[in-house]
């Protein structure tokens, strides 16, 4: 396999899903022998992520007028000087710049990821400046073939997870006072109103007020809805059941004190935390919205409840808690298909893009 010279751009500064995506790409695309670079914006906590981990970055601004023209002329200098091969936009803005540049400097393949589930306004940046397109779920490319993108030019690329070291014990139960006979529902997600926290507390509260052995654990922060998950949790004096823990650097620690996942997110691309919670072998209970469906197999390793649906949120819970057999049973499901699938890891990612790269650039090379 020939080494590929490959640019990434992205113009988002901050450091959630989506970076976090590129980090592990460009990390495991880097261990399979190809040249990896990344074009992001002054102050992105990616572009310091990247190099602290070796790679070169290029930063420029890239919003208003005089960015972009200058911003253009940088990039397209940028890929003519390192011959890349491919080049891979990520977001709206950094692709309708990069791309160009991309498009100016002859750039052999020009690559847009589509991060999103949300139907896109404009197709400017999945046909006219991109040659081919990636997605993170199948839901992701049906949204974009349905809004006229050639099919033949879309391939979905799942994001990777990180398998879990097997803990020796857990601090979490400690952390909280509770004892081993608890039931742990936990929670990981960004705290966004779409997330779905509310719906999931209205979900869980009569089976809480009807056993004492049930607790909720909510990790993750984001203001407002943080502060309004708190007051929430506080007005119907459920604090000493529902616990929320803010950000934590230490998810696999909490996850292995757990008994079942469980997010009620309104509006998912994909959903990769609902893999990560199979991978520490707990039994999963997710909305059936965007790419969920694809990420675990419905009343096998978790169970699927439509949005919107609280009685069904509230049974579903109200099932794997009282059934710990059933728990175990679909806990140990899902670990099994995310390890032996392999579906999810760094090599199938790498694999993956590395097999859409070759074949794009060999068909238009045709």
């Amino acid at each position: 396999m020939t080494s590929l010279r490959i640019l990434h751009s992205e113009a988002a500064t901050g450091f959630g899903g989506q970076e976090h995506r590129i980090y592990k790409e460009m990390m495991a695309m880097r261990e399979r022998g190809h040249h990896m670079e990344a074009v992001c914006q002054p102050h992105a906590l990616l572009a310091q992520r990247l190099r602290d981990a070796g790679f070169q970055v290029h930063t420029l601004p890239m919003d208003g007028t005089v960015n972009y023209l200058q911003g253009v002329l940088r990039i397209r200098s940028i890929l003519k000087a390192g011959r890349f091969d491919v080049l891979n936009t990520h977001s709206r803005r950094d692709t309708v710049l990069a791309a160009m540049a991309g498009r100016l400097a002859g750039t052999p393949l020009i690559v847009r990821t589509r991060h999103l589930a949300n139907k896109p306004g404009s197709l400017l940046s999945y046909t006219v400046l991109p040659h081919r397109v990636t997605t993170v779920s199948d839901y992701v490319r049906n949204v974009l073939l349905k809004r006229g993108v050639n099919p033949d030019h879309v391939a979905t690329v799942y994001s990777p997870i990180e398998l879990p070291e097997k803990l020796a014990s857990s601090s979490l139960r400690q952390e909280l006072a509770l004892g081993p006979d608890d039931i742990v529902v936990i929670c990981v997600a960004v705290m966004r109103a779409q997330k779905g926290h509310k719906a999931l507390i209205d979900a869980i509260e009569p089976i809480i007020r009807q056993r004492p052995d049930v607790h909720l654990v909510l990790v993750g922060s984001g203001s407002p809805t943080f502060e309004e998950v708190q007051a929430l949790v506080q007005a119907r004096q459920l604090g000493s059941r529902i616990h929320l823990l803010g950000t934590r650097r230490d998810v696999p620690n909490l996850l292995a004190s757990a008994d079942l996942f469980a997010l009620a997110t309104e509006h998912e691309a994909s959903g990769t935390v609902f893999v990560e919670a199979a991978a520490a072998g707990l039994p999963v209970i997710a909305t059936d919205v965007g790419g969920v469906s694809e990420m675990l197999q419905d009343d096998v390793s978790g169970i699927l409840v439509p949005l919107g649906n609280q009685a069904a949120l509230t049974q579903a819970l109200q099932r794997l808690i009282e059934d710990a057999p059933l728990r175990a049973q679909m806990g140990q499901a899902g670990l099994q298909a995310v390890r032996l699938e392999g579906k999810f890891s760094l090599e199938s990612l790498a694999r993956t893009t590395e097999s859409c790269y070759v074949r794009w650039l060999a068909e238009r090379q045709s």
